[in-house]
Formats: structure tokens, sequence, C-alpha cells
């Protein structure tokens, strides 16, 4: 029995008390308030539910157990935790002293189905002139960032664009939590890290996109721009790996620019903002 599968049926055991909600497909977030208090999420709106753990216990249970899958650590001295569950689903949880209700677990659904440009026209997200145009940025290596607010669809529409990538290309995907699924075969998926309880073996994006920069990648993508790897990128982007893609969260069209300037000045270099 290989170690995927040993933590697949330990996972599902420990999340039994939510596993009708991880099976239906309808229910794209599932929000954890503590052991005895369950919400979901369907077609954007949200439904309080039956659902509890037995005890927080149990509940804390089953967050140690997904953050072992991923390799990670979550207790008291780091309370936070980023993972993702054997099918891909994203998890974040925060625990006591920090979460003053209980141990907070939030569940982003994955999307078994690759959606492409093309399901967007379908679902006249859309218009086939748009898709016309995405395509053939991405075929003319135009670096493109995708924004918009939490949960309207950054990672699924970035998912979407990439399907436009040359099969032949060598992409790599870094990302905080592993959550895209490339339809190409040539796709190597990099993984952040948190470092260790002596402050080892950290490996943020930053080290992770300097360290792709070695792996002959024809397209670089980040899942999410968040601190001062924007200026690797940016660099990147305009020094030999055009075609790059990116989420970053903003409101309106003008606002990602800012947000990116932002992000470029948390790096360790000293840049002046014009």
């Amino acid at each position: 029995m290989s170690r995927e599968t040993i933590f697949e049926a330990s996972i599902e055991y420990f999340l039994s008390p939510i596993g009708e909600f991880l099976r239906d497909d309808s229910v794209t977030e599932i929000m954890v308030n503590g052991y005895n208090e369950i919400y979901v999420e369907r077609q954007g709106r949200l439904y309080e539910t039956d659902a509890s753990f037995p005890s927080e216990d149990a509940l804390l249970s089953a967050v140690h157990n997904v953050a072992q899958y991923v390799g990670r650590e979550i207790d008291r001295d780091r309370p936070v935790l980023d993972a993702r569950l054997p099918d891909g689903s994203r998890v974040h949880v925060i625990i006591p002293p920090s979460a003053r209700r209980g141990t907070y677990l939030t569940i982003r659904k994955f999307k078994r189905d690759i959606l492409g440009l093309s399901d967007f026209v379908r679902l006249d997200s859309i218009t086939e002139e748009a898709k016309e145009f995405l395509e053939i940025c991405v075929k003319l290596r135009k670096n493109i960032v995708v924004s918009g607010g939490t949960g309207t669809g950054k990672t699924t529409m970035l998912n979407a664009v990439s399907t436009a990538i040359p099969e032949e290309e060598r992409i790599v995907v870094i990302e905080d939590s592993s959550e895209l699924r490339l339809a190409q075969r040539h796709t190597l998926y990099l993984e952040a890290q948190q470092a260790d309880a002596y402050g080892h073996g950290q490996l943020t994006i930053r080290d992770l996109f300097k360290a792709s920069l070695r792996m002959r990648p024809d397209r670089i993508i980040v899942g999410e721009v968040r601190s001062g790897e924007a200026l690797d990128m940016v660099q990147s982007m305009i020094s030999g790996h055009s075609g790059s893609l990116t989420t970053v969260h903003a409101n309106s069209p003008r606002d990602p620019l800012g947000r990116i300037e932002s992000r470029v000045s948390l790096s360790s270099m000293s840049l002046p903002p014009n």
C-alpha cells in the first residue's frame, strides 16, 4: 500500500463528519468554526449544517493528520496551516489561542475537471472573441496577471488560460499550497515549505522562483504573488522568461499594478517607487 493511499484512507476517516460535503459536487467550500459549527457554500451562498465533529480533540486530530500528509506542522508556536487534501482541495487552519472559538478549518474544494477557455465560452463567462484574444496572448508569450477578489475564481481562470500553452513547452508551477493542475504533461510543480521548530528547512516562493530559473523553464506560473518574489518575477518576465502567468488580489484592472508595485517594495532591494 502506497503512502498516498494510506493518507487518503486516514484523512477520509478523520474528516468523516464532513465527508458528505467533500463528496458533494455542489459544495464549493466547507467552513468549520469550531467542532460543532459547520457551514458550506453552494452557488455563492452560505448554509449552516447540522454536521459536527465529536469533540475539539477529534477536529484537532484531523488537522494534524492533514498537516502530516503535506509535511508541515501546526502548534501553539505556529498556529496557522496552509495545506491540501489528497484530491488537491485547499486547506486553511487556525488553531487556539489565535482562534478564539476553537479550531477554524476552511476547505476550498478542488475541481476535478480542468476547465478550458472553451468551457468559459460555453458557460457565458467570456465571449468567443475574448477566448481568441487570450489564446493569442498566451501563444505570443505575453505576461498575464489574473486579478480579482477572494473567491472570484482567479485560480480557475489561470488554469483555463494555461490550457493555451503549447504541449511541447516545459512549465514550472510555483505555489504556496499546490492547487493548479495543468493539462500539459511536461509540468513541474513546486510547493513552498514552512520552517521546522528550529527555524530550518523553510523554502519560500521566492526561493523556489530563483531555483526554477535554473530548471530551463519555457513558462513559469506563480499561483499568487504575495511578497518580495514579485521583484524576481517582474525581472524574469522582462529578461528572457516572457509568457509567465500569475494571480494577485485586486478589485479593478488598475489595482493589480499597484499591488505588484507594493509587493516589489517588500523585497530586500531598496527601489524608489518611480
